[in-house]
């Protein structure tokens, strides 16, 4: 007789949907993998986790560092793969796509699908999405925006406990295949200062450090900061005589003394900012959102707040930082500061009443007065971008990362992915192209009648004469090209699809805990439901005038560990801004979900 306990019964696997993952395509090839081309038949027996994604979306670029732990800590049995997807016409250039998987430090293979084919098949509305494929091949679960680390982690050590049970888990080293590196003095420069010696100190973001260089731009004198600074980009000098660093991936502001050498932490928690977090207070105790610039300008430090689409400032005297424009929402609008929308402002150049605004996913010059009202220069929206000289009102730049103020008042833009450096003079509201044949340049700063640009995918810094005249380009004019959605005239459901974690409930202790914010381009197309609540499904109303548009949609959830033993449960906040375009056709839908985690059922 037998009296040992009997063995407990393995807990009943999930049950999840089983849709077949579409093969992975895409006209530019593989990267990191030594030259192999992957297939999904590969990668049989691993976890996939696809990540759309496209270099010049911040958002992407946090979801990169979200995913580096758990790339870490799952690698024989995880493959995340980067399908990079791109928006501006730029991005589709296989080039750029190398230059970006070396800049921000992707380890692991890349798929360059610059027709977009990987995209469409798996449905994918949003830059970032993140897709989890099991080792089957079968997808179980799609993700939009940032915040859903912790989600994915604990669906990855299900699936690795399923599948190593079923005997379809393969563990090993996966197709990841580093690249050799290059030597040069700087790599992907960011943004540059004169220092009163003359010397110029450069942020060299992709080695996590600051450089000084000789007054002839090209002689190392010395590298600052090694093991301090994650990706600095923005610098700027300040009336005492340090420079004020943007630590960008660090979610933090740093000065630099030039004389003594000292490196000083003056704002930020080093935590990644939040909705529902503060928005003011002393500038240690408040987290900030991927800084990527600094000016000085009336008496404070203010910051191209890039990560959450707004500026705030950093007052040196009071020890404080809070909100100074921008709402969150990610577009284009102006009017009075706290009303104003900004689209990931990258670089900013003060004058004496005006403080300019590089706001780079609207491809757009805008500047705030001095009565704290936004304007815009040059720009639309966040579809419509390219190079064309002429009025401002119809001009077109391509993601500019950098505004400098010349001495007779207009403004040097880096309009970077245009690879141009461009003019906007405010007397004559012309817009002119000064240099071309510049790699992703990202700033300049003026030296006597020359003007020094950052050119950060050639890792230099290049000395331009300050043309007389205009160089003469061929007019280029683009719109971000993505399938619309046909819908049908009248009611349209609205459904975002969120699906809390295992082992996590939405987080309704102090109140709704979900949050939707709807509008639209043109604004006419919505004759009811655009505005704010906390339900994440709306019923719209479309106007039966307007025909195409697009639909922005944001929303928010929050969701905490759900046991009810501990008092004081680890919450995540999950978010995501969607632009849809749609078209209204008598055979369109009359729903349409949008997936923020989960599967729609």
């Amino acid at each position: 007789m037998n009296d040992a306990a009997p063995a407990p019964t393995p807990a009943p696997a999930p049950r999840r949907a089983r849709v077949r993952a579409p093969e992975l395509i895409g006209k530019g090839g593989w990267l990191n993998t030594g030259g192999e081309e992957l297939t999904l038949a590969d990668l049989r027996g691993k976890i996939v986790l696809l990540d759309f994604w496209t270099f010049c979306c911040v958002n992407c670029l946090h979801v990169l560092d979200e995913l580096r732990d758990l790339e870490e800590k799952h690698r024989d049995t995880l493959v995340i793969v980067g399908v990079h997807s791109p928006k501006f016409v730029h991005e589709a250039e296989h080039q750029a796509v190398v230059d970006a998987v070396e800049r921000y430090e992707v380890h692991h293979p890349v798929l360059d699908d610059p027709e977009l084919a990987t995209w469409k098949q798996y449905a994918v509305r949003a830059w970032p999405t993140l897709v989890v494929i099991d080792p089957e091949g079968y997808v179980v679960a799609q993700h939009a925006g940032e915040g859903h680390a912790n989600a994915i982690r604990t669906l990855v050590e299900e699936l690795e406990a399923e599948h190593e049970a079923k005997g379809t888990l393969r563990r090993g080293d996966g197709p990841y295949v580093a690249p050799e590196p290059v030597a040069t003095d700087l790599r992907f420069p960011g943004k540059a200062v004169t220092l009163g010696s003359g010397n110029f100190l450069v942020s060299d973001t992709t080695r996590h450090q600051l450089v000084e260089l000789a007054e002839d731009g090209e002689t190392v004198v010395r590298r600052i900061g090694e093991g301090v600074f994650r990706e600095p980009q923005g610098l700027a000098l300040l009336p005492d005589g340090k420079v004020v660093v943007a630590d960008t991936v660090n979610h933090a502001l740093r000065t630099y003394d030039p004389e003594t050498g000292a490196i000083e932490l003056v704002a930020g928690t080093g935590k990644q900012w939040w909705q529902g977090s503060p928005t003011s207070g002393p500038a240690l105790d408040v987290d900030l959102s991927s800084p990527w610039d600094v000016a000085w300008w009336q008496g404070k430090v203010w910051i191209a707040m890039a990560g959450v689409h707004q500026l705030w400032t950093y007052d040196p005297e009071t020890g404080t930082v809070g909100v100074a424009a921008g709402t969150t929402n990610e577009g284009l609008v102006d009017g009075p500061a706290a009303e104003a929308w900004f689209a990931q402002p990258s670089g900013l150049a003060a004058t004496e009443d005006r403080l300019w605004i590089a706001d780079s996913e609207t491809s757009a010059l805008r500047w705030i007065d001095t009565e704290g009202v936004v304007h815009t220069a040059v720009g639309t929206g966040l579809f419509d971008f390219g190079h064309r000289d002429g009025a401002a009102g119809q001009a077109l730049l391509q993601h500019p990362l950098g505004v400098t103020a010349l001495p007779d008042g207009s403004v040097a833009v880096s309009d970077t992915y245009n690879h141009a450096l461009r003019r906007y003079d405010p007397a004559t509201g012309e817009v002119t192209t000064l240099a071309t044949d510049l790699r992703e340049p990202s700033d300049a700063v003026l030296v006597g009648g020359d003007i020094v640009v950052v050119e950060s995918a050639r890792h230099r810094l290049t000395r331009l004469r300050l043309p007389e005249e205009a160089v003469q380009v061929e007019s280029a004019a683009y719109r971000t090209q993505r399938e619309a959605t046909d819908i049908a005239p009248g009611r349209l459901r609205l459904d975002v699809v969120f699906q809390a974690p295992t082992g996590q409930k939405l987080d309704e202790r102090y109140g709704p805990s979900t949050r939707l914010l709807v509008s639209s381009t043109p604004p006419e197309l919505l004759a009811g439901g655009e505005g704010t609540g906390t339900d994440l499904f709306r019923e719209l109303e479309l106007n039966p005038d307007v025909t195409e548009g697009v639909l922005h949609v944001s929303a928010m959830a929050a969701s905490c560990d759900d046991d009810p033993a501990n008092e004081y449960p680890a919450c995540h906040v999950h978010q995501q801004d969607w632009g849809v375009p749609v078209k209204v056709t008598e055979t369109g839908a009359t729903r349409l979900p949008l997936i923020l985690a989960g599967m729609d059922g």
